[in-house]
């Protein structure tokens, strides 16, 4: 039973060292992503001004620059809250030969918020 207990607790960690890798690497995408809207689209409204496009299509597009912004902040916090939960997995050595160890740690070394 101990030996079916042990590979269990093994095949959970890889488990869950894959689910939160994946989840701190898609929450880093999506925050890069909405950062590069927030750019995109500021660029797009200041071009829209310049060229004295319609009023309602500049605030329209103001809109959208404001709800990208807006998922900035929540997107970051959870970002963090899932480096977090990784950092705790990641602190278990007994994990450190498995290969999903190593890439979940890859990946917290790339992202930083």
């Amino acid at each position: 039973k101990a030996v079916v207990s042990t590979q269990s607790t093994g095949s959970d960690a890889k488990k869950q060292l894959r689910i939160k890798g994946g989840v701190v690497k898609r929450l880093n995408k999506e925050l890069q992503m909405y950062e590069k809207e927030v750019t995109d689209g500021e660029s797009k409204v200041q071009a829209m001004k310049d060229d004295n496009k319609d009023p309602y299509d500049i605030k329209k597009m103001e809109e959208v620059v404001a709800e990208s912004r807006a998922m900035v902040p929540d997107t970051r916090n959870s970002l963090r809250k899932a480096g977090e939960d990784l950092d705790i997995l990641l602190e278990d050595n007994a994990n450190e030969g498995l290969e999903e160890y190593k890439a979940a740690r890859e990946i917290r070394d790339l992202v930083t918020v």
